[in-house]
């Protein structure tokens, strides 16, 4: 069976050579160079690479999970062996998540060639398929996995096999009635169009065909009108709907004979039905489409805590990989830990534990290359500086010369600003946060204080470091001018209480709490900490006693308006999530406008109250979990069995808001289950508000499976019939794994109307 991706792609040459297989060097080290055959595999998306010497095959992976691919030595692990190995000979393999990247290094440039863009063309190939050319990939991979013997064709127990693996549990009886079906030429084995029409069989999807039955007339097809009527009727589409319905027909009608009488059949409502159009997100909060000229002040910012490690904080590989993987996901306030270095040059990495170590230029050049490689929108350096002078010097030396015009150096027009900069005045620009000496009116014209400060880095400010610590460093306490001329609109200082805050400080002032100051914080009374955080920054960062890297839970504190939640992006759970699921709106430009009532330093919110907000409108959200579609196992799960899935819709919130509610679990079925069940919600604050479908196989005996999940924000919600796409833990895509729900959200104080988000 030819996959879509390889139909396309045959009379490739690179493809051709890669079939064929190479020897190359698998480089984990500067001591750990082993050979190892690679090979693309027949469906040109999967490739497998296996010991030189023993033979074993060691492993395969996906075309789907690569990223890109970085020509030469451009990862730290080549970057060591530069000396051996010409870059024409290197390559990395950059994967989706956090999956560590596979360094390479081919016997000639030629063959390093042919791989790069062979990958390069593979790689753009998978990124434009629609919809069905995903499904039917998806079909072809698993007939490869179950045609045990290559021979092209499938018997029934193959076929049998292969629904096990599939998460299909069905009576011998039934899976042969639709063998003997699909098998047309009666061959008593399936070959290629026969296996699409077993596949078809298998995944009809009723309850699909029951919605589309009941708007069409002759239930063969929705004319222009019917589909009008579908989709103002149930999807609440009314801004230009006969116009969007000729659109969506013309993208996902596969029938040129309907396209021409502008209706619409069964497989092209299902395309719709599980296309951008017709997901739970909406298309209208994909681009930027908040107003980003508002100070920095009035936007939950993206941020990362620890950036550097890619493990836990006490023995983790500290790595500038954190930093590309963070940029790359949209983060927009990196954390840089520096210490003194050997030879002059400062090094960062988490002190006083045995996390390895990186050089701070090597740092801020990988930041300086993909800063705004996703979002254009402003990056903040968080500096945690345990330097000596000499080398905050060279530190800030490092941060002009390769930061240049991006690093924001002086107020944007040279005057002492009455507010923070917005996004948009500060597009393209890097700004450095960290302790100053003296006030900013100082640098911009009158003389500095006394360079000997108090203790320069900030988060062993906060109680959370012993004591013996902090007197270990008292000879490295004073500030570098240099390094604190660059600090402009981020300076660092020492909190006190609200009311200190009110009266001394400037907007260009800000402070951080780990979780427990701020927390207690959020635990007094009234609503000081949402006023403060109307006007000043505020970063939260993790304590840390939490030595495994895990997060808390950033929503106490996006509720109160602290702008930079600082999470550890390299630990995947529900945290990460949250942060995710919130970033995934507005271009992914790691800026969320905060609610208009958190944007007033005189406003009435308070999250423990929120029947007092001005503006208060709460809503009943109502979501029918209607089936599931292709879930993948769990990878603990053991041969041969299969999956028993329930749904449970989390919402997260201000307290008032936080709920929880699942389905029943369906036995034995985790390709196509069904539900019909409806789970209700009263939401208070939907401004602030998350929704997290999660999947989990459930299990009596020990803790549920995690099968897949998927978070957004309540106002990015469509209403309707709507697809959720699952993602993995660790928030990559499982294609085609899916929920398919109905959602109504109706406003409480007038129940007649409907509301689509």
């Amino acid at each position: 069976m030819t996959s879509p991706c390889c139909a396309r792609l045959q009379q490739d040459e690179n493809l051709q050579l890669m079939q064929t297989g190479s020897v190359m060097r698998k480089v984990k080290s500067r001591n750990w160079k082993k050979q190892r055959y690679f090979k693309l595999q027949e469906d040109c998306m999967t490739i497998w690479y296996k010991s030189k010497k023993t033979g074993n095959t060691k492993s395969t992976f996906s075309i789907s999970d690569i990223e890109t691919v970085r020509e030469g030595h451009q990862s730290e692990i080549l970057q060591s062996i530069a000396d051996e190995f010409e870059p024409a000979l290197c390559f990395t393999i950059v994967f989706y998540g956090r999956r560590a990247n596979l360094d390479l290094v081919a016997s000639t440039a030629e063959e390093a060639q042919c791989w790069i863009h062979g990958l390069e063309k593979l790689i753009e190939t998978v990124r434009n398929m629609d919809q069905k050319e995903i499904l039917d990939q998806w079909i072809c991979d698993w007939f490869i996995k179950a045609d045990k013997n290559r021979d092209g064709r499938m018997n029934f127990k193959e076929v049998q096999d292969l629904l096990k693996m599939m998460n299909v549990d069905m009576n011998e009886h039934h899976a042969y009635r639709l063998f003997q079906m699909a098998d047309k030429s009666e061959s008593g084995t399936l070959e290629d169009d026969e296996f699409v029409l077993f596949y078809k069989a298998l995944t009809q999807r009723d309850e699909v065909l029951k919605i589309f039955q009941d708007f069409s007339k002759d239930c063969k097809k929705l004319t222009l009108l019917e589909f009008v009527d579908f989709l103002r009727q149930e999807q609440l589409e009314v801004d230009n709907t006969e116009e969007f319905a000729m659109d969506l027909i013309a993208r996902y009608e596969p029938s040129e004979t309907a396209k021409k009488l502008h209706a619409l059949s069964i497989d092209g409502f299902l395309n719709y039905l599980c296309s951008a159009e017709g997901s739970i997100f909406s298309v209208s909060h994909v681009p930027i489409y908040q107003d980003m000229t508002q100070p920095l002040c009035h936007y939950f910012i993206s941020s990362s805590h620890n950036t550097y490690l890619m493990e836990d904080q006490l023995r983790g590989h500290s790595s500038v990989e954190g930093y590309i993987r963070a940029l790359k996901r949209g983060c927009r306030c990196v954390e840089v830990d520096t210490w003194d270095g050997p030879n002059g040059e400062p090094i960062v990495y988490h002190g006083h534990t045995f996390t390895s170590k990186i050089l701070f230029k090597d740092v801020i050049s990988a930041i300086n290359k993909y800063a705004f490689r996703v979002s254009e929108y402003p990056v903040i350096l968080s500096l945690e500086n345990h330097c000596s002078v000499e080398q905050q010097d060279t530190m800030a030396q490092h941060l002009k010369s390769i930061l240049g015009g991006k690093l924001v150096t002086s107020t944007l027009d040279g005057r002492i600003p009455v507010q923070l900069p917005s996004p948009e005045e500060l597009r393209g620009r890097m700004i450095l946060k960290g302790k100053k000496i003296g006030r900013l009116e100082d640098s911009l014209g009158e003389p500095s204080e006394d360079p000997y400060m108090g203790e320069i880095s900030e988060e062993e400010d906060s109680g959370d470091v012993d004591e013996d610590k902090k007197r270990s460093k008292k000879s490295k306490d004073r500030l570098s001018e240099e390094l604190s001329d660059c600090i402009i609109y981020c300076k660092s200082v020492p909190f006190e209480s609200f009311k200190h805050s009110r009266i001394h400080n400037k907007m260009y002032e800000m402070s951080s709490f780990t979780e427990y100051k701020a927390r207690k914080l959020v635990r007094e009374p009234g609503n000081e900490f949402v006023r403060h955080n109307a006007c000043q920054l505020t970063r939260v960062y993790p304590t840390g006693l939490r030595t495994d890297s895990s997060n808390y839970n950033p929503q106490d504190m996006w509720n109160v308006g602290c702008q930079m939640v600082a999470l550890n992006f390299q630990t995947a759970g529900v945290e990460m999530d949250l942060n995710d699921g919130l970033f995934r709106q507005n271009g992914h430009c790691g800026y969320i406008l905060k609610p208009l009532f958190m944007r007033h330093v005189d406003t009435n919110f308070n999250p423990d109250q929120p029947q007092d907000t001005e503006g208060y409108s709460p809503v009943s959200l109502s979501i029918q979990v209607i089936s599931a579609q292709q879930l993948p196992k769990d990878q603990n799960s053991k041969e041969g069995s299969i999956i028993d899935p329930l749904v449970r819709v989390e919402i997260f919130g201000v307290p008032i808001d936080q709920a929880k509610l699942e389905t029943k679990y369906i036995e034995n079925n985790g390709f196509n289950p069904i539900w019909y069940e409806t789970l209700q919600f009263k939401i208070h604050i939907p401004e602030l508000a998350l929704v997290r479908f999660v999947v989990e196989d459930y299990d009596k005996t020990t803790r549920n499976d995690f099968i897949g999940q998927y978070t957004l924000p309540f106002k990015s919600i469509k209403s309707g019939y709507r697809h959720v796409h699952l993602l993995s833990k660790d928030g990559t895509k499982i294609p085609p794994a899916s929920l398919f729900v109905y959602i109504r959200i109706t406003d409480i104080a007038d129940p007649v109307q409907d509301l689509d988000g």
